[in-house]
């Protein structure tokens, strides 16, 4: 039995010509890297803007790619770098749109009204606590709660050293934990 080829194999495979291993790639990679841009900008329509100019960028560096780090680490610096883009233009964090909270109370939920009540409490919150978090704190956090990289595969997709992403972390969740303390 053969084993599954690796993101970096489908990259250079593609890059080569071969269409189905972008397919396999985009299969892959599209439901996490779009939640991880939903969270980012908390904003559906900019998610899959940065979405499609993430993939877009992925389709144009085909030739060019080179195989010095994992796939996912280089497909999130594209989309990190994106995202980073947008802030400094923007120099500002929008506000959650005005029907937040009516999107959030029509999501099923099929437990007890008390338990869905509890539950939403704490999931509110949580995201409530992350919007709080500088946008450097949180990134950091979703990419390594979310997508389970290393601090050295977040250093490489944030563009600062180990140390600064531990500190981050540390930071992040210092302040997490007094915001989320009964």
């Amino acid at each position: 039995m053969q084993a599954e080829p690796t993101d970096e194999e489908l990259m250079l495979a593609y890059g080569a010509g071969d269409v189905t291993a972008f397919q396999l790639l985009y299969a892959r990679h599209r439901a996490p890297l779009f939640r991880h841009l939903q969270r980012q900008v908390r904003d559906a329509a900019l998610a899959e803007e940065f979405f499609q100019d993430t993939w877009q960028r992925v389709i144009s560096a085909r030739g060019r790619y080179r195989p010095e780090a994992k796939f996912a680490t280089w497909l999130y610096q594209i989309a990190s770098n994106r995202v980073t883009d947008y802030w400094r233009a923007k120099s500002h964090r929008p506000d959650p749109p005005a029907n937040a909270d009516e999107i959030t109370e029509r999501q099923p939920d099929h437990d007890t009204p008390e338990r869905r009540l509890s539950a939403f409490e704490e999931r509110r919150r949580l995201q409530l606590a992350l919007e709080e978090l500088p946008p450097e704190q949180r990134e950091a956090v979703l990419l390594r709660l979310e997508q389970e990289l290393s601090l050295e595969e977040i250093g490489e997709i944030t563009g600062v050293g180990r140390e600064t992403v531990k500190s981050r972390l540390r930071y992040a969740m210092d302040k997490l934990r007094a915001r989320l303390r009964p």
